[in-house]
């Protein structure tokens, strides 16, 4: 981003956090119409600009001789105004359609779940991969915009001026408009006539709820698509499925109720902050009988941020680890990592992959410094943000799901991942036969063991649904299915049993247990030290 892109984009913040906050107060659910107000709210001004040196350089008179010639005032602005002021009415509504296509700030804040924008959309696809619809869609607008911009520029224009006809002439001959503003007259109609079919297709597509519905936030890659599908086809319930990247991004949206999603997928920590704050409802087991197929030992670790299990059942988990390429580290000259420390190593300047979230980059450093990866010490938390900034010149990129596909590319020596990629990765590996391989390993110091559950917000409106949902998820035969599209590890010990042998047994996935002795599961530490990370966090990223 550019330094002169800033100003415009504080603005565009500060503009999209009000008008949500607004809404919010109101009591406004956040959607469709949410983002309507919002567009028209922004645009308006461009549009006035654009209308307003028009209006004014329209004589009063002409409006007047046409009230004194008999017709009413609204034939009057029609026949005799609009056409003057046509040239600023267009390019008004062609300045507010580009910026409502292209706005995504503003849209990001005001939109509701299952409700996107193209630049939302493209925003959410580029995670999860392009489909080839957007492409289509992409082209389509590209011919659509080139076409008008042929006529606009090619269109016959009026060559010279005409003498003036006399105007009771003109009203004698039923007040017809011709020539060039019949042209301009049909452009805009044209036009206006297009963006109402969008605009009220759209209206109707995300006014018109099913009795049934179901609206999910969750990571990005972390379902089949069939198993939605399934889902919807057994029970008949209309899935909305949203994406989050982290949960420091995910909290603030279900915090402020003006979205109300009916399940959510958050990790352990996170689970325990939500509890505490009121934000969970409890669930009803009765409707999930699946619950016995969890595993008792991953129950009894939910335990640690969710006593009782009163708020979440888990659907995955894993450690987090340090992936590395083979041929990579034999050409820096390096031994294989075994400890985080490893990571501060000069020799692997340029080619190191940090995870861009805030408790996992600090307990990278925790850890390597031989603290425990919940510390509320502020001593120990400035030395974990110093070794952070200093090993900024060594890695080459903070990111999230990245980091599997830059693997597997070749593109950097190390990574810390999530152990669930891992039996993708060596799927890929194994499939475009590459001369290199790609090893996962528990650092010794020790390292998250980390749970993703699910979870029910308290505003949720289809709590039944949302049980039924995890209830399903929970089968045997849906979890091994979500397991081999995800390839995260499954604590549905039935699901486990329906795996072929060598996955069983694959130790990335599901490590022997004295590779964990270090190892610990995140907790929610309060919103006075989550504070103090993410002001620390900032620090780091700011360097």
């Amino acid at each position: 981003m550019g330094i002169n892109n800033i100003p415009i984009l504080n603005s565009e913040i500060v503009t999209g956090i009000s008008l949500m906050l607004t809404f919010i107060a109101f009591g406004i659910s956040l959607g469709f119409k949410t983002i309507l107000i919002a567009h028209i709210t922004f645009n308006l001004p461009f549009v006035i600009l654009s209308v307003l040196p028009k209006l004014r350089q329209t004589s009063r008179y002409t409006y007047e001789a046409a009230l004194d010639l008999g017709a009413n005032p609204l034939q009057a602005f029609f026949k005799v105004v609009f056409p003057d002021i046509m040239p600023g009415v267009l390019s008004g509504f062609l300045m507010g359609f580009t910026l409502s296509l292209d706005d995504f700030i503003i849209t990001h804040f005001t939109r509701g779940a299952g409700i996107n924008t193209l630049s939302t959309l493209i925003y959410s696809e580029v995670r999860r991969g392009i489909k080839p619809s957007m492409y289509a869609l992409s082209t389509i607008i590209f011919v659509t915009v080139l076409a008008l911009l042929l006529i606009t520029n090619f269109a016959p224009k009026e060559s010279g001026a005409k003498p003036q006809k006399n105007m009771q002439q003109s009203a004698d001959k039923g007040r017809k408009i011709s020539g060039p503003h019949l042209k301009k007259g049909l452009l805009a109609a044209a036009s206006f006539a297009i963006v109402a079919v969008v605009c009220f297709t759209t209206y109707i597509r995300y006014t018109s709820k099913p009795a049934n519905e179901l609206y999910v936030y969750n990571w990005g890659e972390y379902i089949d698509p069939s198993v939605i599908e399934e889902f919807e086809a057994e029970t008949g319930i209309r899935v909305t499925y949203d994406l989050f990247e982290t949960n420091e991004e995910m909290y603030p949206v279900v915090e402020a109720g003006g979205v109300s999603y009916d399940v959510v997928c958050p990790s352990d920590y996170m689970i325990q902050k939500m509890a505490e704050n009121g934000l969970l409802a409890e669930l009803n087991y009765d409707n999930i009988p699946n619950i016995k197929n969890i595993d008792s030992q991953y129950l009894e670790k939910s335990e640690s941020f969710d006593p009782g299990n009163r708020y979440a059942v888990p659907y995955t988990w894993g450690t987090v680890g340090i992936l590395y390429n083979t041929k990579r580290i034999e050409e820096l000259g390096v031994q294989p990592p075994s400890r985080w420390a490893d990571l501060w190593d000069p020799a692997y300047k340029g080619e190191i992959l940090m995870q861009d979230s805030v408790r996992d980059a600090f307990m990278v450093a925790l850890k390597s410094l031989g603290y425990s990866m919940n510390s509320t010490d502020e001593g120990e938390l400035a030395q974990a943000r110093d070794l952070l900034i200093a090993q900024k010149p060594l890695v080459q990129a903070y990111v999230i799901d990245q980091v599997r596909d830059k693997m597997i590319g070749g593109e950097a020596a190390v990574g810390v991942i999530y152990s669930g990629e891992m039996l993708f990765i060596q799927e890929e590996v194994a499939r475009q036969n590459l001369d290199y391989s790609l090893e996962y390993v528990i650092p010794e110091e020790g390292t998250n063991i980390w749970i993703d559950a699910w979870v029910i917000p308290k505003n949720a409106k289809n709590k039944e649904n949302a049980e039924k949902w995890i209830n399903f998820l929970c089968r045997p035969d849906i979890a091994k299915k979500n397991f081999e599209y995800i390839t995260y590890a499954t604590p549905n010990k039935a699901a486990k049993e329906l795996l072929e042998p060598e996955i069983q047994n694959n130790k990335a996935l599901f490590p022997d247990t004295d590779k964990l002795e270090n190892s610990e599961v995140f907790q929610y530490l309060g919103d006075a030290v989550d504070m103090i990370y993410n002001n620390l966090w900032k620090e780091v990223k700011s360097q």
